[in-house]
């Protein structure tokens, strides 16, 4: 169960860094602004917001790979697998409490950290 929940964390860590690189490194390129549904208009003058919160889904990525490159020290590791895909998981809450049309994006968000902390839980009843 806990390979399980560190393999949940770690596909969990990815997700981040995808929206990282479309936020902090594209957010005014044509694609991107297709994913949000942003004009140019608005890409241009939230530029330097999507840059910051890119890094904070950055940095809860480095928490989930943290959490995993941690096995061996079961507290520390599940310490940071509940920190940080827990609080993806809040985010996607976050994301389908204020927008119910962004359910699937939410799902998408939020499905691998939910799971791995399922599986942590379970993990830790054995």
């Amino acid at each position: 169960m806990r390979l399980i929940a560190l393999l949940l964390a770690a596909v969990a860590g990815v997700i981040p860094v995808g929206i990282f690189f479309l936020e902090s490194l594209r957010w005014e390129h044509p694609d991107t602004r297709k994913v949000f549904g942003t004009s140019p208009e608005l890409a241009a003058s939230t530029k330097q917001l999507a840059f910051n919160q890119g890094f904070y889904n950055l940095f809860l990525a480095v928490g989930a790979f943290a959490g995993v490159a941690l096995w061996f020290w079961p507290v520390v590791s599940s310490t940071l697998i509940i920190v940080s895909p827990g609080s993806m998981l809040a985010a996607a809450l976050v994301l389908v409490a204020s927008d119910r049309s962004k359910a699937r994006a939410a799902l998408f968000q939020g499905l691998a950290p939910l799971l791995g902390l399922a599986f942590l839980g379970l993990s830790s009843l054995a």
